[in-house]
């Protein structure tokens, strides 16, 4: 892994920054004094990019790739806490605390990322309450998602889990007969869920040979969106 100043010309990472909806309400001069705080990470897949216990001097915002944040528990196995992936960002929260990380950030692909430095952010918080306001939504709504995780682990079956992820995106959406494809292995999206992998597998399973799912590989096939909801309920 190797992070330089700017590897990219000073105008595309000012434009990059500038389609961050988190500084999308900041002016040319704001945006500018952000870059000069911004540095490219960029990370081969496998990669970490911190380790549980490290010092944030900043947040990571992801140009392309995807990144899993985890931790390892007491067991030795891995509990996948997110996976993220182009647009997103991570560690404000750590970085307002000054305490050590609680996960680690490992690269699932080939990514690009920017890590902008916290001194950066603190004079711009200061100048600016409106980017103030933009970061507490932001860590609001990862907060809500994190809640509804929570409350979903606690509440609904393993297979209203995986039935709820295979459809989270659909909510709007007119479309009988969809296809999803997992955004990495299943061990990794069965972590995320708080299931086992054998549990996870044992699902999609008993969901494909009831008609409901046809899995190939990471694409999974769901012939009629509205049976599959109403399963198990």
């Amino acid at each position: 892994m190797h992070s330089h100043q700017h590897g990219m010309n000073i105008e595309a990472l000012l434009a990059l920054l500038a389609h961050v909806p988190l500084f999308n309400e900041l002016d040319a001069g704001e945006i500018a004094r952000l870059a000069r705080g911004t540095r490219e990470v960029a990370a081969a897949r496998g990669d970490i990019l911190f380790h549980k216990g490290d010092t944030p001097s900043g947040f990571h915002l992801i140009v392309y790739g995807q990144v899993k944040l985890a931790f390892t528990s007491p067991q030795g196995g891995e509990k996948v806490v997110d996976i993220l992936g182009q647009g997103q960002t991570f560690g404000e929260a750590v970085m307002f605390m000054d305490r050590p990380f609680m996960v680690y950030a490992q690269a699932l692909a080939d990514s690009l990322l920017l890590h902008i430095s916290k001194t950066a952010i603190i004079e711009e918080l200061n100048s600016d309450p409106k980017l103030g306001r933009k970061m507490i939504a932001g860590l609001s709504m990862r907060l809500h998602h994190l809640i509804t995780d929570v409350e979903s682990y606690s509440l609904h079956s393993g297979r209203q889990r995986i039935i709820g992820y295979l459809l989270r995106e659909q909510f709007g959406d007119a479309e009988k007969v969809i296809t999803v494809t997992l955004p990495t292995n299943k061990g990794v999206i069965a972590s995320r869920l708080n299931l086992t992998q054998e549990h996870f597998s044992r699902i999609l399973h008993e969901l494909s040979e009831k008609g409901l799912i046809v899995v190939e590989g990471r694409r999974i096939h769901i012939p009629d969106v509205e049976k599959l909801r109403l399963y198990d309920h």
